[in-house]
């Protein structure tokens, strides 16, 4: 059994993560200042700590309260659009935050460091699928903030021998198959859920952004990875820093485009996805879905839950048990 510290654990992503860690029997920590996060998101075999990693004191209470086998940090300002607008604010935060934690892992003796990173990185690619090697063009301040955290990682294992992982990825999706946990973003701003919104009658009719690019039905093509398979990728990467620091990208295989989304919400719920169809966003690009080569090979993941109506079958059936989110 080993014991973990896990930023932003009441979040989406790092809820799904303590969750795998708490079913295999580790004790698992949660540092979290619930912003974005849930209480209710936090199983009851984990330990809540509320707290914010701009608060220097407490950030090294909870890292120096080790022994830990490793922290996984998932905590940030996450919302893309939202940092083309408050770029300054997701530079700083996540940025400052982030090597604020890795600071006091690296003073307390924490050995090792997983980063929940993006895809973020890498913009319009070169190439697809994406590989690690690619070239680094952030594509918002959101992107440019991991990239700081990603060198500041780099420099942490070059100087003070601080081995971690970063896992870069780009959409998550889907929820708990045995319904403990789910997305509740507010506002929303994904698509799946965006979409099953729209046929609950919980939200506007889904606005699709731009149907003329050069993609086999004309949307946007992305990458979806069930949550649950985000966080085995977290955890398979754990084994592979003993000597050295890793980094890997993450995908599901295949793109999938909005209307491929939109049929599967259909065909899994029954219900008619009310839509229309708007301009194209500045800077969405075309298509873009990571590489999972290097991830498979090393830690043989694969994804579980790889089919898209799986994954938002899970997305609708947790979301049809709490319409309105944990609060309900």
């Amino acid at each position: 059994m080993g014991r973990y510290l896990i930023t932003g654990g009441a979040g989406y992503i790092g809820s799904h993560m303590v969750l795998a860690l708490c079913d295999r029997g580790d004790e698992c920590v949660v540092f979290d200042n619930l912003q974005q996060g849930h209480a209710e998101a936090v199983p009851a075999a984990a330990r809540l700590i509320v707290g914010d990693l701009a608060d220097g004191a407490a950030v090294d209470e909870v890292v120096g309260a080790g022994p830990w086998d490793a922290v996984f940090h998932f905590a940030s300002l996450s919302l893309v659009g939202e940092s083309m607008r408050r770029p300054f604010d997701y530079l700083m935060i996540n940025g400052m935050n982030g090597i604020r934690l890795i600071d006091a892992c690296v003073r307390h003796k924490v050995p090792k460091f997983v980063l929940s990173s993006t895809a973020n990185l890498f913009s319009i690619p070169d190439e697809i699928p994406i590989p690690e090697n690619a070239t680094i063009r952030p594509g918002s301040p959101y992107g440019e903030s991991k990239h700081i955290l990603e060198n500041a990682l780099i420099w942490a294992d070059r100087i003070h021998g601080f081995r971690s992982a970063r896992i870069r990825y780009f959409n998550a999706a889907g929820a708990d198959p045995k319904g403990r946990a789910g997305e509740d973003h507010h506002p929303e701003t994904h698509l799946i859920p965006l979409a099953i919104d729209a046929a609950l009658g919980l939200a506007p009719p889904l606005v699709v952004f731009g149907d003329d690019y050069a993609t086999r039905d004309g949307t946007c093509i992305r990458d979806y990875v069930h949550v649950a398979d985000v966080a085995d990728a977290h955890l398979r990467a754990i084994g592979q820093i003993n000597d050295s620091s890793a980094v890997y990208n993450l995908g599901n295989g295949e793109g999938h485009s909005v209307f491929d989304v939109i049929r599967a919400v259909e065909a899994v719920s029954g219900l008619k996805v009310p839509r229309s169809i708007g301009e194209r966003r500045a800077g969405d690009p075309a298509a873009l879905v990571a590489s999972s080569a290097k991830l498979r090979t090393e830690t043989g993941w694969r994804p579980r839950y790889a089919d898209l109506e799986t994954i938002v079958a899970t997305a609708f059936q947790w979301r049809k048990g709490h319409l309105k989110g944990y609060a309900g």
